[in-house]
């Protein structure tokens, strides 16, 4: 047994006492956390940024657009659309990228996505379904369910056959070219082809024979036609004597008073005169009576320049009329 120490003043002193030590064993730990937690901030960031972008989009656009945008994200109806048409380059887009200005409806003027139009159903393609303007499954001549076949045109058309309106298109074509070679080739007339206009109307094609200032078709107030008038009326009638069309003559004048009685005749008289004069003449070189639908004086109501007195406002009319008028 350990003798007890004294001290200095010869008393003695205790013991020491050990030391106590606790230790306290915690769970291990993970290494600086794990790497759980850039997930969640990269998430929340992603979230941050797309509200935003959406609060940027809803102050930048107007209410068109934004109704554009959200009909660009609009579920299509299958029945219309396969998901599979609007990918690649049968896509809305043509196969680009939606943020490639060449991609854009205008990529020449336009440059921002903001502006891009509300997207148009793709046309169909043969053997791909039916476009939007079709109804689907039904063909150009099925029964639509209301009792209704294929229309009557439709039914008695025959191979070959040419509506009226492409015979009067084809017809109308070849006399214009007819009568503008032969007034060329004629040395009486080629100086007049700048007073001869052929025009299509609502009525069928017209044909004006017009005055100018050193040539009249005829004399001053009266109806009797010169003789450059007539050969002129002559190319004419050769070029509408064999077409099935009926035709209408219209007579003009310009708007300088009718000299002598104004009792009996004035400028309404004088243009039926004439327009009557050129019927008969175009009788005469073969166009058949009961092709003529009516002629008409018209006096200075229709005038071809706003200047009343202009001499182009005196001329005469021959109208071709098409064949369902």
């Amino acid at each position: 047994m350990a003798e007890a120490k004294k001290g200095k003043d010869g008393k003695e002193e205790a013991p020491p006492v050990a030391p106590i030590i606790i230790k306290k064993i915690q769970g291990e730990e993970a290494g600086a956390h794990g790497g759980a937690w850039k997930i969640a901030l990269a998430d929340m960031m992603t979230a941050m940024m797309a509200f935003f972008l959406l609060m940027w989009l809803l102050g930048a656009t107007s209410e068109a657009q934004r109704k554009s945008i959200a009909d660009y994200f609009k579920p299509t109806p299958k029945s219309l659309v396969q998901m599979g048409q609007l990918a690649g380059s049968n896509g809305i887009l043509g196969g680009r990228s939606i943020l490639d200005p060449e991609g854009l409806p205008n990529a020449a003027s336009q440059t921002s996505i903001l502006d891009l139009e509300p997207p148009k159903m793709p046309e169909a393609q043969d053997g791909q379904g039916n476009g939007p303007d079709r109804d689907v499954g039904k063909g150009p001549d099925k029964d639509d369910g209301e009792g209704k076949g294929p229309s009557k045109e439709t039914a008695n058309a025959t191979p070959g056959a040419k509506s009226a309106e492409q015979q009067d298109q084809e017809n109308f074509d070849k006399l214009e070219q007819e009568l503008r070679k032969r007034m060329q080739e004629s040395s009486l007339l080629s100086s007049l082809q700048g007073q001869v206009t052929i025009t299509r109307d609502r009525e069928g094609l017209r044909i004006e024979v017009i005055d100018k200032a050193d040539f009249s078709m005829f004399g001053s107030g009266g109806s009797r036609m010169l003789p450059r008038a007539q050969a002129l009326i002559d190319e004419i009638a050769k070029s509408v004597a064999s077409m099935p069309n009926k035709v209408k003559v219209t007579g003009h004048t310009d708007s300088v008073p009718f000299t002598g009685n104004q009792e009996a005749r004035n400028n309404w008289t004088l243009s039926a005169e004439r327009a009557e004069a050129t019927r008969q003449l175009l009788e005469r070189r073969g166009v058949k009576p009961e092709r003529f639908s009516g002629i008409e004086g018209v006096a200075d109501t229709e005038p071809f320049s706003p200047d009343k007195n202009d001499p182009r406002n005196r001329r005469i009319s021959v109208t071709l009329k098409y064949q369902d008028k």
